[in-house]
């Protein structure tokens, strides 16, 4: 393991936020020992904080915030199998033909999760506020915890609209449900509040953590959906937050597109903002290597037990790509090969059947184990083994393609988008993949709705841009045109039954 990933492991876990090495990093729960018991040192003051970013760890999981978002996006689709596996009560057909509603147990724990994590933050902030321990950077731990929680919240008012609002962790009062402007305002202010407080260069120490990068690029982001989410359009401010990432000088696009996702990717130039992983360490929690592929590409990568062979490309989407189009090898699809190069077959009725995963599927209900272009955009690594070890690679939550292609959305939305094409940097995303730079007559709204797909595939960016560009109420491969409630998923019934103070979104 590298020195930068084994500063990094010891962060996020019990010993987070320092240099001191650690080999277990699940959370340790301190909430029983008294304030002036536990915080006697700045250890323990850096420690108690890395609590906070352990509640980003469940992101990517099978039925938590990410899968809600892509399953619900004309990305990815779950299909029930030809052996009856993955129906499951039809709750990913639910998110996916977008009939929502409030018991769906992936709607609800994505909730959770967001929830989860404002709390968490809540509490570290008071934790560390109220600490009598005093040292240079507090007021930066402090400032990173509370763009943390804006991230949690603006994930909230992204998919829920109307949430409950709370940041004093003493209050014992059922929270109010605010409305998307308030908490807008309130994510807004946040950061820029607190975004001179952090680190402006990405180091070793600060990787995982919130830096000025984060949370210029968050706030880009916020700018981005403000027409939408509570009717101001902000793309002009969209702009500056971008060029104040731009202007930190600290990331540039690498010339490998997959280099962001390897299984190494830590000393990408690229990403801005990681959720870190470890293939023990962070146990059940990114494993998409069981979630997407056929036991048979157990060959191809060396797997140990059982592939789960649920999540797959979307058929429609694979048509997005060009053939010569590099980022397309996000996807496993064609003739699959062993680790030695020969094809890969299987018998079936004494027949020889050569193994390719085809894009196309051809029922719904009864997909088989071949149909589904599947993801290998993250590097797998060999010898992984679901409940023993999990994917090593840091899941990427913003990355500096992202801030160059909201920045042209923005100035294509203020009629100046020919102000950026001859950027080099932005001409790089498409070169990179084999593609020709844009040209001013190639910019419409179709055609980067479409390369923003190509681009951030499986990123848990597609839900935004079909709002954003108007189509989340069309149909698409097996998904009926859904109406304009859609746009907000339900507030779960468990939320609702705890909390009379929250009311449910239009049309649920």
């Amino acid at each position: 393991m590298k020195k930068m990933k084994y500063i990094v492991l010891s962060l996020v876990g019990a010993c987070a936020l320092t240099m001191v090495s650690c080999t277990d990093l699940e959370e340790e729960v301190y909430s029983d020992i008294p304030l002036d018991k536990f915080f006697q040192t700045e250890r323990d003051v850096l420690m108690n904080a890395g609590r906070a970013y352990t509640k980003l760890q469940r992101f990517p999981e099978e039925q938590r915030l990410w899968s809600l978002i892509e399953n619900s996006s004309d990305e990815m689709v779950i299909p029930g199998r030809d052996d009856g596996l993955w129906w499951e009560q039809g709750r990913w057909d639910e998110l996916h033909t977008h009939r929502f509603n409030s018991s769906n147990k992936i709607l609800r724990q994505s909730y959770e999760y967001v929830f989860e994590g404002i709390s968490a933050c809540n509490e570290v902030i008071y934790e560390t506020e109220e600490s009598e321990i005093t040292f240079e950077g507090k007021d930066r731990i402090v400032s990173e915890i509370k763009i943390l929680r804006a991230l949690f919240y603006y994930w909230a008012i992204d998919n829920w609209g109307n949430v409950p609002f709370t940041i004093d962790f003493t209050d014992k009062e059922l929270p109010e449900q605010k409305d998307r402007k308030f908490i807008f305002s309130f994510i807004e202010q946040e950061i820029l509040d607190h975004v001179d407080n952090l680190q402006d260069q990405p180091t070793a120490a600060h990787y995982g953590r919130v830096t000025q990068g984060m949370a210029w690029t968050l706030l880009a982001k916020l700018y981005l959906n403000a027409e939408e989410w509570i009717g101001e359009s902000k793309y002009e401010q969209a702009v500056d937050a971008c060029n104040k990432v731009i202007a930190l000088n600290a990331y540039s696009i690498e010339d490998d597109y997959f280099t962001n996702f390897k299984v190494k990717n830590e000393n990408s130039r690229e990403n801005i903002f990681v959720i870190v992983n470890h293939s023990v360490y962070t146990k059940d929690r990114l494993y998409w290597y069981t979630l997407t592929l056929n036991d048979a590409s157990r060959a191809t990568f060396g797997f140990k037990g059982e592939m789960w062979d649920g999540f797959v490309l979307e058929p429609e989407f694979f048509n997005k790509y060009a053939e010569n189009d590099l980022r397309r090898n996000s996807f496993l699809f064609g003739q699959q090969y062993d680790m030695n190069g020969n094809p890969i077959y299987f018998i079936e009725e004494n027949d020889t059947v050569w193994f390719e995963y085809t894009p196309t599927i051809g029922n719904y209900r009864a997909r088989k184990k071949w149909e589904g272009a599947r993801c290998c955009k993250y590097e797998y690594q060999k010898d992984l083994e679901y409940y023993v070890t999990d994917m090593e690679n840091d899941f990427v939550l913003f990355r500096y393609a992202d801030v160059l292609y909201t920045k042209l959305e923005a100035l294509w939305r203020l009629g100046r988008a020919g102000e950026m094409l001859n950027d080099p940097e932005l001409q790089k995303i498409r070169t990179r993949a084999g593609m020709p730079p844009y040209q001013a007559s190639d910019i419409t709204a179709e055609e980067l709705l479409d390369e923003f797909g190509r681009e951030f595939a499986w990123e848990a960016r597609r839900r935004q841009d079909q709002i954003r560009f108007g189509v989340w109420g069309n149909t698409w491969w097996n998904k009926p045109a859904s109406g304009p409630t859609a746009k907000l998923f339900p507030l779960p019934q468990t939320a609702l039954s705890a909390n009379s103070k929250l009311r449910q979104n239009p049309g649920y």
